[in-house]
């Protein structure tokens, strides 16, 4: 048996979301401002070769899965041979993709080839108008065609991210709910976590995951609650009569779910993130770079995790970094 990661609080943290670039080919109005942010530098952002060092280390002293994010983690030239030297490390349980979809038509494919089994698509309207609102472009068909993709390459789940923006996409939500009926996509309405000062000033506002209840309700019909498993995460799972595929409820503003967190963050520059609301960081980079130890390399791992409050900032102490910058 694998042994166990457990922080000061108690908890399991078996679970590494990987970020490999600050890029992305959208500009969603609650994570970059419009005028864009600075990026990290080709110097300063991991080599793949150090990203699978770290994880090699951490499947050793306890992580089980893994999740590559970004930015847009399809823009990093090389990805899909990346997620294929991944997949055959030793250890791992679980790889899984956050993206937004708009590469997957030409990638899928590859994807699925390197050992990719889940992969998650960042949709918050299925309007083209309130698509390119929020995203800065015109692409929801691309996004759509990727969705498709994914689930003609078989990938399980296939599952569709959606950010709860107040006064923007309630109208979508009923929708959204309408496609678990017709495709076996688990669909989840998520929460924007607040950024402190990284949020643009018009950042719309989020509103609680629970109002999806009555407007599906009203609209659709009557979610039926579900059994999670392991792979579902932080999601309260529901389903409607007859219905493919599923509906979750991720509310980490109304929920607060802290106490059963089970994650660290490396982010695309190098750095440990044990909390994503609490600014504090632990650079793995520069240990890597000096010619680390897997031993010395472990200890920086254990020290993140030591270093997990136990539940996210509020007010003045968020994170002020935009989304991009600390990994999805």
């Amino acid at each position: 048996m694998k042994p166990l990661l457990v922080d000061t609080h108690g908890r399991t943290i078996d679970y590494l979301r990987v970020s490999i670039t600050d890029l992305c080919n959208f500009r969603c109005v609650y994570c970059r401002p419009p005028e864009g942010v600075q990026l990290v530098t080709h110097k300063e952002i991991l080599r793949y070769e150090e990203i699978l060092a770290v994880v090699e280390v951490a499947l050793e002293i306890g992580i089980r899965k893994v999740r590559i994010t970004g930015g847009e983690p399809l823009v990093r030239r090389g990805v899909v041979d990346f997620i294929a030297r991944l997949t055959r490390l030793p250890g791992l349980d679980d790889v899984a993709l956050t993206t937004n979809g708009v590469l997957l038509t030409e990638m899928a494919h590859d994807l699925k080839v390197a050992g990719l089994k889940r992969i998650n698509i960042s949709l918050d309207s299925a309007r083209r108008d309130v698509f390119t609102r929020i995203t800065g472009q015109d692409k929801l068909d691309r996004v759509l065609a990727g969705i498709d993709a994914a689930l003609t390459e078989g990938f399980d789940p296939v599952k569709i991210n959606v950010v709860l923006l107040q006064g923007i996409n309630e109208e979508d939500v009923p929708d959204f709910a309408r496609m678990t009926l017709e495709k076996p996509l688990d669909v989840r309405f998520i929460e924007r976590m607040p950024f402190g000062e990284a949020a643009p000033a018009d950042t719309p506002l989020p509103f609680s995951a629970h109002k999806v209840f009555s407007l599906i309700g009203r609209e659709v019909g009557k979610l039926i609650p579900v059994d999670s498993g392991p792979l579902d995460g932080p999601a309260s799972l529901f389903q409607l009569r007859g219905a493919r595929g599923r509906i979750g409820i991720v509310d980490p503003v109304t929920g607060h779910f802290c106490g059963a967190c089970n994650r660290l963050r490396l982010t695309a520059r190098g750095t440990l993130r044990p909390c994503l609301l609490a600014p504090g960081e632990i650079d793995i980079k520069a240990a890597l770079r000096n010619g680390a130890t897997r031993e010395e390399l472990s200890s920086i791992i254990h020290s993140a995790v030591r270093a997990k409050p136990d539940h996210g900032a509020k007010g003045a102490g968020l994170a002020r970094e935009p989304m991009s910058r600390i990994g999805g």
